[in-house]
């Protein structure tokens, strides 16, 4: 279910010049704003939580899950160099799977382990602030890296679908409409941190039950349905 050689290959398109450089972007910006946070407004929980979970996982999680899971298929799908890859005696599902684990890994690594220093740096990971928002940064990059993958699979518009989802549908209707909540993977995420924090300060519409079966669906589908997709583009390809 795992290939090196496709491994290699997308970390190479997902870690080239010009995407390593948007995907630190974000996770240094984060740090510059807890440093500045801290030296003005000192170790405070409640800053600590609005910082992580205003600026880290609502907005910088999902979009280095976009630039991830898009960037690990799509533009290979783009430009015609996937016919290359799927002429090799390589089954469908492992191209998928290999590519989501690598999107997975690049999306945790600029995600999650810079949450984790905001957190320390914004108030050293009093009440748990900190852990909460990390392992809620892990959880929601897989679901986040099997969906974008999928549109990066389906649509040569993933990426702005993407963003149109994370940051329109998440952002504006999740923070308006309660009932949007419950189709948010970043609420899903919110109530694992929840558990994680054992406090008042990461809540989640979302019960962790439900949050749990809906983090576990979303990315086995995803998977499931964009191996499908790229059989039929092989299918297409060959006709």
């Amino acid at each position: 279910m795992y290939d090196p050689t496709v491994a290699r290959l997308t970390y190479r398109a997902l870690l080239g010049r010009r995407r390593a450089l948007i995907l630190g972007a974000l996770p240094l910006l984060l740090i510059a704003i807890s440093l500045a946070v801290r030296a003005l407004a000192g170790a405070d929980d409640q800053t600590a939580a609005d910082v992580l979970g205003g600026l880290a996982l609502a907005t910088m999680v999902p979009i280095i899950g976009v630039i991830a899971g898009t960037g690990a298929i799509g533009p290979e799908i783009d430009d015609g160099s996937v016919v290359y890859l799927l002429s090799k005696p390589i089954k469908r599902p492992t191209i998928i799977y290999t590519k989501l684990i690598v999107a997975v890994a690049v999306t945790m690594v600029f995600s999650a382990v810079p949450t984790l220093i905001a957190g320390f740096v914004l108030n050293g990971n009093g009440q748990q602030v900190a852990v909460a928002y990390t392992v809620a940064a892990l959880v929601a990059s897989i679901a986040y890296a099997a969906l974008f993958l999928l549109l990066g699979t389906v649509s040569r518009h993933a990426v702005v679908f993407g963003l149109v989802y994370a940051l329109v549908w998440e952002a504006l209707f999740g923070s308006l409409v309660p009932g949007a909540r419950t189709l948010s993977v970043q609420q899903w995420a919110l109530a694992v941190a929840q558990k994680v924090s054992g406090g008042d300060l990461v809540t989640s519409d979302v019960s962790l039950t439900t949050a749990t079966v809906l983090l576990a669906a979303v990315t086995v589908l995803a998977t499931w349905y964009a191996g499908q997709k790229l059989r039929t583009l092989t299918l297409a390809g060959e006709e």
